[in-house]
């Protein structure tokens, strides 16, 4: 290409003909790429989203038939208002959108499906401009529906798997692997994990498994499915405190789940940390009670949030590019549910 022409072509705003070159593919299957088409490989849909991140292209709405008047407004799908995990998400993501000039407006998938309500398919009908998943959810073909035609962005979870929607979580494989090792540090060696849903409660098995491996553990022996509630995770805890070979330290997939196994404990007539040690994940408000003062994973909620509403924000504006994973950091906070193991074990 002559000089002059890439000069000027660099001054001007990319078109769909200069997404075909970059990417050497005919305008057409960049249209069936904008349109989603769902008989374009994987492979070629990959090298044209490819080209347009690089070109920095925007399709033009109006070709799209995606012209309409903006709402502002930001569908936020909880799967339980009940779990106190969300508030710091929250604050850091509706601070995020109201600095965005946007509005979100709050669906709680739990008790909506208690009265027969589709989450998702409601805030669609509001007229929202985006929506943000928190956590997760069992509406998946809902929210694949609605990230057809609307940005969608999945915080603090990984579920469903859609192309083009941007994930905010944080490293919950390093998470799991540090608080099972923070009960090995302390000499536990018959611990169990209370386990949870989704591709987030198996990256956490993951992580406890590898730290078990690298310390010669067995960890099958004393792992219980542990749900993501306080009821679940105390009927978990109740099965393995009932064998005649107990686990003297419990990591539970969440806080929850892990004040349930607190619970359990005190039915037994056990004390924690003295005779069973307790660690949760999420680092909630609840962990930092005093009386519960429960050892727990900081997942980096307050940052999660606030990528997440940047990563929408930016969606609103550049509709079309690959999708984006972003990892949070996780630290484990010390506190006294934790100590060593009693004698004899």
């Amino acid at each position: 290409m002559p000089e002059a022409d890439a000069d000027a072509r660099s001054l001007r705003q990319p078109t769909i003909r200069d997404v075909a070159e970059r990417a050497g593919v005919s305008k057409s299957l960049v249209s069936l790429v904008l349109r989603d088409a769902p008989h374009v490989s994987d492979a070629r849909r990959m090298v044209v989203l490819q080209a347009i991140a690089d070109l920095g292209y925007r399709p033009n709405a109006h070709a799209r038939g995606l012209s309409r008047t903006r709402s502002d407004a930001i569908g936020v799908l909880l799967n339980d208002l009940r779990n106190p995990w969300f508030v710091d998400l929250l604050e850091g993501l509706t601070a995020t959108l109201h600095a965005a000039g946007l509005s979100p407006v709050l669906a709680d998938s739990y008790t909506d499906q208690r009265i027969g309500r589709r989450s998702v398919e409601s805030l669609v009908r509001q007229g929202i401009d985006g929506l943000v998943v928190v956590g997760t959810t069992s509406e998946f073909d809902a929210i694949q529906a609605a990230a057809e035609t609307i940005p969608v962005v999945l915080a603090g979870t990984r579920d469903p798997k859609v192309p083009g929607v941007d994930i905010v979580v944080n490293d919950d494989e390093a998470g799991a692997r540090a608080a099972t090792q923070h009960l090995i540090d302390l000499g536990h060696t018959h611990i169990a994990h209370l386990t949870g849903p989704g591709e987030i409660g198996q990256l956490r098995l993951a992580g406890f498994r590898e730290a078990m491996a690298d310390a010669g553990l067995d960890s099958e022996e004393f792992t219980e499915t542990g749900g993501m509630s306080e009821e679940s995770g105390y009927a978990a805890s109740r099965r393995l405190l009932a064998r005649a070979k107990r686990p003297t330290g419990i990591f539970a997939f969440n806080d929850i789940a892990a004040i349930g196994a607190l619970s359990a404990a005190a039915d037994q007539g056990l004390r924690v940390p003295a005779d069973l040690s307790v660690l949760g994940y999420d680092n909630t408000y609840l962990s930092r009670i005093r009386h519960l003062s429960l050892t727990s994973v900081d997942n980096g909620n307050f940052a999660i949030g606030v990528q997440a509403g940047k990563y929408l924000a930016e969606r609103l504006e550049a509709p079309v590019q690959l999708q984006r994973i972003h990892l949070v950091p996780a630290t484990l906070e010390v506190r006294g549910s934790t100590a060593a193991p009693p004698a004899g074990f």
